[in-house]
């Protein structure tokens, strides 16, 4: 479902304490994983610029890429960053370059509704690859009951719950399967949007989670904060370390310990190496174009950013997201003077 949050953003400067001043509109759209981090953060800044707006579509990466390419938007979000020819076509476009800001990092988790109460199932990546290429196909599988020795996993097909729409959870996902499995990545691959194997298509983190929760037997991915609002089972998963783990905020922090970022900020953590680490874990990015002809605009985009990265990060934890490492806070507030 598509969510239109309203939110005050942004500039001291902007906002000169004038009675009279004019609410200044900024529009963006995009990814649903951090929807509900966003929600909190442009609520909590619009109790201290309320006469700067800004309306946030939460509609998918895929619908995020596709409106600030486009110009119909002021930013974008996505948690898969844009590859090569999707910048390419950003420039061709817009006669300028775009810009990844990581704002927090997440997990996606596999949620399962299977009517049996305990301990969190246990998923190896074989057995993630296998459901969702549709080779494995019953919950009592060897994969799944070698993993569970002490469950009694039942004798029932498994439904499979994919997003129906382009999503950088898929891709989060997708980029895991890829990296543990060769036939997932010869096969499918990678992308906001792929030609999936089997399943059910739901639009939307709301929309996976609502299927998995009315459907016996079913499997989906969701981002985790999704999975807790909704009272959802999901499972641990084994990492390259050999533990089964679910998210946490210390399991997720992990996964960004050792990450070497590029100066883009296009990087991928999932299946990261080292004890303690959720292997489906990731940034997910604002995209904010490197020219913005509109000064009120650009230096309410700006301000926000620098607050995201300073005061905002202390609302983080609380939705099961975690903060960006300190590194790279110190070189996202390098990057925002790129935004000319």
């Amino acid at each position: 479902m598509t969510r239109r949050i309203v939110w005050a953003a942004l500039a001291a400067a902007l906002v000169t304490g004038s009675a009279s001043a004019q609410v200044v509109s900024i529009t963006g759209a995009g990814a649903t994983f951090p929807n509900p981090m966003y929600s909190k953060w442009f609520n909590e800044y619009n109790k201290k610029f309320p006469k700067l707006q800004i309306n946030y579509q939460a509609i998918g990466s895929g619908g995020g890429i596709t409106q600030i390419t486009n110009g119909t938007v002021d930013f974008g979000a996505t948690d898969g960053p844009m590859n090569d020819t999707q910048l390419k076509d950003f420039q061709d476009k817009r006669g300028s370059a775009v810009l990844h800001f990581p704002t927090v990092l997440g997990a996606v988790v596999p949620t399962y509704n299977i009517g049996i109460t305990g301990p969190a199932l246990n998923f190896t990546p074989e057995a993630l690859a296998g459901i969702f290429l549709g080779t494995i196909t019953k919950w009592n599988a060897p994969e799944l009951a070698k993993a569970n020795p002490n469950v009694a996993l039942p004798n029932t097909d498994i439904v499979v719950v994919h997003r129906s729409d382009g999503s950088g959870t898929t891709f989060i996902w997708v980029d895991y399967l890829c990296k543990v499995s060769k036939e997932w990545e010869t096969k499918v691959g990678r992308g906001t949007s792929v030609n999936w194997p089997v399943g059910l298509g739901g639009k939307n983190n709301d929309g996976v989670a609502g299927l998995v929760k009315q459907t016996p037997n079913s499997i989906g991915y969701v981002e985790l904060i999704y999975a807790i609002q909704n009272k959802m089972s999901y499972g641990k998963v084994k990492n390259a370390a050999g533990e089964f783990l679910a998210a946490d905020l210390a399991s997720v922090t992990a996964a960004a310990a050792g990450v070497t970022m590029p100066a883009d900020f296009r990087v991928s953590i999932t299946n990261a190496t080292g004890k303690g680490v959720y292997p489906i874990s990731s940034f997910t990015w604002l995209l904010i174009p490197a020219k913005i002809s509109d000064p009120v605009k650009k230096q309410a985009l700006k301000d926000f950013l620098k607050w995201m990265l300073a005061d905002g990060q202390n609302f983080t934890e609380p939705l099961a997201y975690a903060k960006l490492p300190k590194s790279v806070v110190a070189a996202e507030l390098k990057a925002i003077d790129k935004i000319q």
